[in-house]
């Protein structure tokens, strides 16, 4: 008889989305005359750019042509694209970093949670709490996590680095040395950001330990201050210590086109072996590349009318933001965020705790959020609102709640 990977069976409840999806159908089934306002989920709202329309246009013309045809991808990603993405994102903020350290893929998630499979079994994992559950879930699913204390909403071979309002939602070097360490900087779900000489020190931390960064910078086109480095390897010694993830998601409104890519250094080996070639042969044996048309929509990101109409998006949605944070601030809540990324995570009233906040908003005000504590025991008593939505949106979802 064939057996399951018990493992699976560990993880509490679905996943912390789709919890929130059938909470809100179950919601609009009763109530199918509500209008409902989402911002749970970080989905984008405003179309792909013209820049971007016109390339995947061209090149579904091109796969029209059997001279211009293309199969399947290089291993890699086509050469065009990664020397896009090393001028525009790493050579022009002055990293170190080659073509063919750069692994394209079809979105960061998926590169946030296959990574850990070259990494053995035994390795001890330190998260920022709350923390993007993909992280910890896939650590669940590859049995290195040890077991749930449902109380506590924790796992027993987990080192939590709490991120609250009392340290600036920046965690401490943890007591416990971890062998792996996800950062995501500007954060998923608090909206903060880390400064240059703050990376700095848990880059010089994970190179004293031997420990490697997972580093997360979905949302660095949205940073707007000086100081926030936009990649890790902006800080001196990463390239022996880091593996950076990305995403056209949220920067270029990928979310329904699937693209990202993974950067590993060639620098970055343990006893003699390289990441570079595991995650080259991990890459190479379950992963076919994403689509010619995708990447070339990818290469339209950087040309410059993909960077200028880009630029735009990115201030709509963060004037969204803006607009969201100062309307609860001025209502009397207590929030963070919506500086360097387009989340608000703010406080819930009156003691409640996170779901009882989201059944609240969702009952009273016809208002979708995501409850602080799908995120970590350490989210607790918070509330994670997205500015991926419309502005006309964002002023009826911030008149809601002002209401209340």
């Amino acid at each position: 008889m064939y057996k399951i990977n018990e493992d699976y069976l560990k993880l509490p409840g679905s996943y912390l989305f789709s919890t929130i999806g059938k909470k809100t159908a179950a919601y609009k089934e009763k109530h199918p005359d509500k209008d409902l306002v989402r911002m749970g989920i970080g989905d984008v709202t405003q179309p792909l750019a013209p820049a971007i329309i016109e390339a995947l246009h061209k090149a579904v013309d091109e796969m029209g042509s059997p001279e211009t045809f293309h199969g399947y991808a290089p291993d890699l990603g086509y050469e065009f694209l990664r020397n896009a993405i090393v001028k525009n994102d790493y050579q022009a903020r002055g990293c170190d970093i080659a073509a063919d350290e750069i692994f394209v893929s079809d979105g960061a998630k998926c590169d946030c949670g296959n990574i850990q499979e070259i990494f053995s079994k035994d390795n001890k994992i330190a998260v920022c709490d709350p923390v993007y559950p993909v992280y910890v879930d896939t650590n669940v699913m590859a049995g290195r996590t040890g077991t749930y204390d449902a109380v506590k909403e924790t796992w027993s071979d987990v080192i939590y680095m709490p991120c609250t309002a009392e340290n600036n939602f920046s965690p401490e070097l943890p007591e416990k040395t971890p062998d792996i360490i996800y950062l995501c900087y500007p954060n998923n779900p608090t909206g903060g950001a880390i400064t240059k000489d703050a990376l700095q020190v848990w880059v010089d931390y994970a190179n004293k330990v031997g420990a490697v960064i997972i580093y997360d910078a979905a949302y660095e086109a949205y940073i707007s201050e000086e100081n926030v480095p936009h990649s890790i390897y902006e800080c001196e010694g990463a390239r022996g210590c880091a593996i950076e993830i990305r995403s056209f998601s949220k920067n270029a409104g990928f979310t329904g086109v699937r693209l990202g890519f993974t950067v590993i250094p060639k620098d970055l080996e343990v006893n003699g072996t390289k990441l570079h070639a595991l995650w080259a042969r991990r890459h190479g044996t379950k992963y076919n590349g994403a689509p010619y048309i995708i990447q070339k929509a990818g290469e339209a990101v950087y040309s410059a009318e993909g960077k200028e109409q880009l630029k735009k998006q990115v201030a709509y949605y963060m004037n969204n933001a803006a607009y969201v944070r100062e309307g609860l601030k001025d209502a009397g809540y207590e929030v963070y965020g919506g500086v360097n990324a387009p989340y608000i995570w703010m406080k819930t009233t009156n003691n409640m705790t996170s779901w009882e906040f989201f059944d609240y908003l969702l009952e009273n005000a016809n208002v979708i959020g995501t409850p602080g504590s799908g995120f970590g025991p350490s989210g607790e008593g918070y509330f994670r609102l997205t500015a991926f939505g419309t502005y006309e949106n964002a002023v009826e979802a911030l008149k809601r709640i002002r209401a209340l």
